[in-house]
């Protein structure tokens, strides 16, 4: 799988083909492109062996213009600075596109999570939070999971946070586990946003689900949910691939079994018949969801793309160049602003839920994210019609800079 070409400069060029469809103006455009603040960190770490490495540690701040910044936190062997302010500001415009009171962060370390022990991960944890105590906070900049973290990652973050300054705050910290102030189907949310999204745009095409043949490339958390959601719909789910490979039955994957599989070996291969993911990205279905990380479809493999629908469920999971191929082919792309924008609700909410300290039942959470994350895709899909935008992505950008734009002037520009 391929992760490579996340730039500035391909973003800003989307944006600014979408400048002419918003209320905004290029001062709008060139406060977006520096980010308030990033602090790059250097964390050296006790190995289990006694001997000690140092690893890089970054975390962006791109806006607070419409409220507390919030946003992933990665683990992930070769993360640069670039690629955190990058994907702080595409935070920044999804969470604008939901309509949520907040800005856009990103950041982690460069590691990969597999080569250290719990041990080992968990005092990297702790130390990349300390060194970030003076600049989180649950009304400055709140952590949440990305690629290569989990609920017990975000866990270690909120008690090294609160043992440091003596608190007991939940909200700087969210994905966490439920006793410790988690939401309820924060696992499922991403995915089951993507699902929905999926849904609504078939059906604005006269079509639907059932039977609909769909590939998902990235089987995690989101992955699955999505699997989940679309087969109880009538969905085949032909094929899904993870970092090991791929599984495909052309009568689609019994998805019990798929995960018992998954749970046991640690990939999907070997449940079916074996393809490699690159493979699974070429197969002829109906959708081709993308739930695994930035440049998953890029100008080398644009063309054996097969899919009509392609759902990009994580950020930047088609780049610039591959997307204005698929375009040319007539492949329709949902963008990530609206695609994955039930991970950051999600988020939104449990933060939301700890500052009341009232919590909802899953059945609530999944009403409030069904309904915030239709309202979002109306939002997009009305703008895209009333301003005559090429497609779904300009359309989503084009609201996110208004609502961005809008919130600056109010704001004016302090002496």
């Amino acid at each position: 799988m391929r992760t490579s070409g996340l730039n500035w400069q391909g973003l800003l060029e989307q944006l600014e083909l979408a400048l002419p469809f918003t209320e905004s103006d290029d001062q709008s455009l060139a406060y977006f492109k520096f980010p308030k603040r990033t602090v790059s960190l250097s964390l050296p770490l006790k190995l289990d062996t006694g001997q000690t490495r140092m690893f890089r540690g970054y975390r962006t701040v791109h806006s607070i213009t419409r409220g507390p910044a919030m946003g992933g936190v990665r683990y992930k062997e070769g993360l640069s600075q670039h690629e955190c302010e990058v994907l702080a500001a595409i935070m920044t415009l999804k969470n604008a596109v939901a309509d949520l009171p907040l800005g856009g962060a990103k950041g982690g370390i460069s590691v990969d999570p597999q080569t250290l022990s719990a041990g080992e991960l968990e005092r990297l944890t702790r130390r990349y939070t300390s060194e970030l105590i003076d600049v989180i906070g649950a009304q400055t900049d709140v952590l949440a999971p990305d690629v290569g973290t989990d609920e017990q990652i975000m866990a270690w973050m909120l008690d090294t946070y609160n043992e440091n300054l003596g608190n007991t705050l939940s909200r700087v910290v969210v994905g966490k586990p439920v006793p410790l102030g988690g939401s309820l189907g924060s696992k499922e949310a991403r995915g089951r946003g993507a699902a929905i999204v999926t849904e609504r745009v078939l059906a604005e095409s006269g079509e639907t689900l059932e039977n609909s043949s769909v590939v998902i490339h990235g089987y995690g958390d989101a992955g699955r949910a999505s699997a989940d959601y679309l087969a109880a719909r009538g969905a085949r789910i032909v094929a899904v691939a993870d970092a090991g490979g791929a599984s495909y039955a052309s009568a689609g994957l019994e998805l019990d079994a798929l995960h018992s599989h998954r749970q046991a070996t640690g990939s999907v291969l070997g449940f079916a018949t074996p393809l490699s993911a690159e493979e699974a990205l070429g197969l002829n279905a109906d959708v081709l969801i993308l739930a695994f990380d930035h440049g998953t479809i890029y100008a080398g493999n644009a063309a054996s793309i097969r899919a009509p629908l392609v759902i990009e469920a994580s950020n930047r999971a088609v780049l610039p160049e591959a997307e204005r191929y698929l375009k040319a082919q007539g492949i329709v792309i949902v963008p990530d602003l609206i695609a994955s924008v039930g991970g950051v609700i999600s988020n939104y909410l449990e933060w939301v839920q700890d500052a009341s300290n009232l919590f909802w039942t899953e059945d609530e959470i999944f009403a409030a994210l069904d309904r915030r994350v239709n309202t979002a895709v109306d939002e997009v899909m009305a703008f895209a019609q009333a301003r005559g935008t090429p497609d779904l992505r300009t359309a989503a950008y084009a609201t996110s800079l208004d609502k961005l734009h809008g919130a600056s002037v109010l704001r004016g520009v302090y002496p």
